[in-house]
């Protein structure tokens, strides 16, 4: 049980936040049989009817301890098998219409409120739950959010218990998909309580918007305040300018507001800022505007918002400025699922992959197909990523434009973002009046919203008609889908970019296609005749100043859209990255033409066994002037380098050591080898961090290597590595990369229910006379439990019998009864044997872990004599079940095959310090043993 009377929050006290990430209970349920759905919606009134009549899981009153335990973000998709049957577009993944027992998930927990907290607005804030969700809070119906991607948030302050605890019920709806790509299920964003005086800054409640001129910059500074108390209050507003150290800049106040109860409005103020520095690509530096409102004297909010000053603008001519300077975007689209875990990405690993996509060169990012997570877009603010930030489905209606409307208030404070995209690909309207229609209306909606950043939509079907007419930055989905001259021609004054351009086909670490191993060679080729490769793409973009740059699909394989490929494969191949982040080759190109840094770089690997004497393609990218080829210290010649292009070599396959020297006017700056392996011969365990931070929710990206005795990387090695931690830290999740592998992302436990059924009761004259019935005949029928019980004249006490059903073989499985009192005392027995005597009764419930030498195969028999649970009166409800058999299954040892060499896994601190020690073995092989450092957070400084 969460309680959040301690927890520390920045800022003034007036304002709080807390993270309701921990501690959740979990159990899958069923979109449509109720008995599966834990009983919700069947009592004569429905949550619809009548207020706080939430039943079954989403009481108050429910009993989950039985659930699975687990912490937030949380995917249970990724736990799920695979199945031939389910959708190629969500990765096979076992979910969806045709699997009902996996497609609906509940989740619940327990928090105490202080009382203190009476008379503030407390909320709950969801960054996101994939999809369809129902919230309850202590079994009142807060509302239903349908979209996956869509923050939402309920006021819960009049439902609460303060001082007593409460629950929270969510239950998420995941049968029908919103997109074509792996989407997850769950509760896979983060969960927040906030808490506010009556008087406050309204949720996503500031505009931060900037002039600049020369050195110097105004802050134009928009507020929208609420007052939701019951009286009328007159206050002032502060606005502050903070510095990236925390330092006051510029300061303005409007004094004398006044809003009446229920009333809100809007304060603008000025701010000017000297000496400002810009947020760039290179220095992406972030101010934090503090807006304070004062009672008096007395500060009752303050709300922070973290800003950039810059400026941006698409030209139809030239592309596009930052801070008045031509930027070629060098982008990537990217759905938001990693190995091992799905779509509930731990925030520190947004961070990993954006650094990734920068360290390619990369300088802009497309949200495909829907806003992200507010943490990617915070990672973005603050390494200096460019964004789109993508609406999820088209339209006007009034859901369709609160959604739209809920992205911009929601991001448009964050200097990443350059423009919204209003759509993706809407095949049906593209070409159409319709769709020029809906286009215009939704631009001129996030203009009013948002008036400094142009719209897009990303554009396939043709560039002759329809929404490609109407748009203020036209997206060019594919070079091969139409004549983007003859476009451009007669839209001489729009400006365009290539939303999506490649969508190329490589496996990590294959150099040979294999149709039948779904192996696709990692050279940059055409994937179809009328589409273009990487490199054809990027020269077109490149060489058009008119266009502002290129996005390719896509910086990270995904699950699901396995094109070429169907069942088997798994996950997609478009990528630069797999999805564990590991570089294709393709990578090294990019990163050759769109980084300032020296490259070089070879293919393919050089372990060829049996292939001596037969020619094989080498490639090198490079931004050397020029490079020469030696195998073994023997030249093979020496070519110059084409703007954008690559250098191809025919050589006959020896083993030994593959060398590239790169020049530069003349002079050798890079060598690079590819040297032939021995066979694998240990395991290198390498983190991207050695110390962690001992709040629960950070992480260490472990890549798993295989080497040969001399300690270089086979890059053929397929081992199981099996892995264990100790210390406080857990693994989340494994992965290689790997397009065909079905094996576990995840090993955990495995819970399962078993009900107690045919629950029958007799009346008894005594507790004593229940136990002689045991062994004993009775004359006295057996009747339905609870049935036809009258509480006017109830009996001294009654016996009780149901049963349950255990697995042919339950041997390594523990079996554990989760009793709710259904009397004031109660006796139990199990098979005839008692497992417990007199116990009173307890609004907890009671433990029984039950002995493997009591259970059998099949039929098990429960008996309990209780004296019964009175009613005041005719309207109360009292338990009448007795609980839950669970069975649990120990988690198996985490394991992952390398793929090519590599593979991953993710540690993830807890909240204490020490040192955690990783090991991973497998047959064979040198194990690895790696340590790593847990550490409590510093105390957090406000700025």
């Amino acid at each position: 049980m969460a309680h959040l009377a301690n927890a520390q929050a920045q800022g003034s006290l007036s304002r709080e936040r807390y993270s309701l990430d921990a501690q959740w209970r979990f159990a899958l349920g069923h979109p449509f049989d109720t008995n599966k759905d834990f009983a919700n919606g069947t009592s004569y009134f429905s949550y619809l009817a009548k207020a706080g009549y939430g039943d079954g899981a989403a009481s108050a009153q429910f009993d989950d301890r039985a659930w699975r335990q687990l912490n937030l973000p949380h995917d249970w998709a990724v736990e799920l098998p695979f199945d031939s049957t389910a959708q190629h577009s969500h990765g096979y993944k076992a979910i969806g219409r045709n699997f009902p027992n996996s497609s609906v998930g509940w989740y619940r927990k327990t928090f105490v409120i202080p009382a203190a907290d009476l008379g503030r607005k407390i909320s709950l804030e969801f960054d996101g739950v994939f999809r369809n969700s129902r919230v309850w809070v202590n079994g009142h119906y807060l509302g239903t959010e349908p979209s996956g991607y869509r923050s939402f948030r309920y006021d819960i302050t009049d439902y609460l218990n303060y001082g007593d605890p409460n629950v929270v019920a969510v239950r998420a709806d995941a049968t029908l998909p919103e997109g074509w790509f792996y989407e997850g299920a769950g509760i896979y964003r983060h969960v927040w309580l906030s808490k506010t005086n009556p008087l406050h800054v309204t949720p996503d409640g500031t505009w931060v918007t900037t002039q600049v001129a020369n050195s110097s910059a105004t802050v134009y500074a928009r507020a929208t305040i609420i007052n939701e108390g019951l009286t009328p209050k007159t206050f002032t507003v502060v606005q502050t300018v903070l510095d990236a150290r925390g330092q006051a800049v510029a300061t303005q106040r409007q004094a004398n507001v006044v809003l009446s109860p229920f009333q809100q409005r809007d304060v603008a103020l000025a701010l000017p800022v000297t000496n400002a520095t810009l947020w760039d690509l290179d220095l992406p530096y972030l101010y934090t505007l503090r807006t304070t409102l004062l009672v008096g004297n007395q500060e009752v909010d303050s709300y922070n918002t973290p800003f950039g000053i810059r400026t941006i603008r698409f030209d139809a001519r030239a592309g596009f400025f930052l801070n008045d300077k031509p930027v070629k975007l060098k982008g990537t689209n990217n759905h938001q699922d990693h190995a091992g875990v799905g779509t509930a990405l731990p925030d520190e690993l947004q961070y990993v992959r954006i650094k990734a996509l920068k360290a390619m060169g990369s300088n802009a990012y497309r949200c495909s197909h829907h806003p992200p997570t507010p943490e990617l877009l915070t990672a973005c603010d603050q390494l200096g990523m460019l964004v789109i930030d993508e609406n999820r489905l088209m339209g006007t209606n009034y859901q369709m434009q609160q959604e739209l409307k809920s992205m911009i208030l929601r991001d448009r404070n964050h200097p990443s973002i350059i423009s919204w995209s209003i759509g993706n690909e809407e095949w049906g309207i593209e070409n159409s009046t319709t769709g020029a229609r809906i286009a215009t209306t939704m631009q001129a909606y996030a203009h009013s919203l948002d008036s400094t950043r142009a719209t897009t939509a990303g554009i396939s079907g043709g560039f002759g008609s329809g929404i490609s007419d109407v748009l203020q930055v036209m997206g060019y989905n594919y070079l091969g889908n139409g004549d983007i001259a003859a476009h451009y021609r007669r839209f001489p004054t729009q400006p365009g970019m290539g939303t999506e351009e490649g969508s190329t086909f490589a496996t990590r670490g294959i150099y040979v296609t294999d149709p039948h191993k779904h192996y696709q060679a990692a050279y940059d080729r055409k994937p179809r005749p009328s589409f273009y490769s990487i490199e054809e793409g990027w020269t077109f973009y490149a060489t058009r100043p008119n266009l502002a740059g290129i996005f390719i699909w896509t910086g990270f394989d995904y699950r699901g859209e396995a094109t070429p490929y169907q069942w088997p494969s798994v996950t997609s191949y478009f990528g630069m990255m797999d999805l564990c982040g590991f570089p294709k080759d393709n990578v090294y190109y990019l990163k050759a033409w769109w980084s300032p840094e020296p490259t070089l770089h070879l293919l393919p690997h050089w372990n060829w066994p049996g292939q001596e004497g037969q020619p094989l393609a080498v490639w090198a990218y490079t931004n050397c002037d020029e490079v020469e080829l030696l195998l073994n210290n023997q030249s093979l010649g020496r070519q110059r380098v084409k703007p954008n292009s690559h250098l191809e070599w025919k050589v006959q396959y020896a083993p030994g050591t593959l060398e590239a020297r790169g020049y530069r006017q003349g002079q050798k700056i890079l060598t690079e080898k590819v040297t032939t392996t021995g066979p694998p011969a240990a395991i290198q365990l390498t983190p991207h961090k050695t110390t962690l931070t001992a709040e629960g929710q950070d992480i260490a990206v472990i890549t798993v290597a295989v080497t040969d005795k001399n300690k270089l990387a086979v890059p053929t090695a397929h081992e199981d590595i099996t892995f264990s931690v100790t210390g406080p830290a857990t693994i989340i999740g494994v992965g290689n990369g790997d397009p065909t592998s079905r094996e576990k992302e995840k090993f955990l436990e495995d819970i399962r229910f078993v009900g107690i059924t045919q629950l029958q009761e007799k009346a008894l004259t005594s507790m004593s006379e229940g136990v002689a019935t045991l062994t004993q005949a009775s004359k006295a029928p057996w009747q339905a439990a609870f049935v036809n019980r009258n509480y006017q004249q109830l009996a001294a006490a009654y016996s009780h019998r149901g049963t349950f059903e255990l697995p042919a073989s339950f041997a390594g499985i523990e079996v554990t009864f989760f009793y709710s009192s259904i009397g004031q005392k109660q006796t139990i027995y199990l098979n005839g044997q008692e497992i417990a005597r007199d116990v009173p009764a307890s609004a907890e419930g009671n433990v029984f872990q039950l002995s493997a030498a009591i259970l059998k195969p099949g039929q098990n028999t429960l008996d309990i004599i209780a004296t019964p649970l009175p009613k005041q009166h005719d309207w109360d409800v009292v338990n009448t079940n007795p609980g839950t058999i669970q069975l649990r299954t120990p988690a198996a040892p985490w394991k992952r095959k390398t793929f090519n060499g590599l593979a991953q896994a993710i540690i993830q601190s807890t909240t204490e310090a020490g040192e955690v020690i990783v090991t991973a073995t497998s047959p064979g092989l040198k194990k690895a043993v790696l340590k790593l450092r847990s550490q409590k957070p510093s105390p957090a400084l406000a700025p």
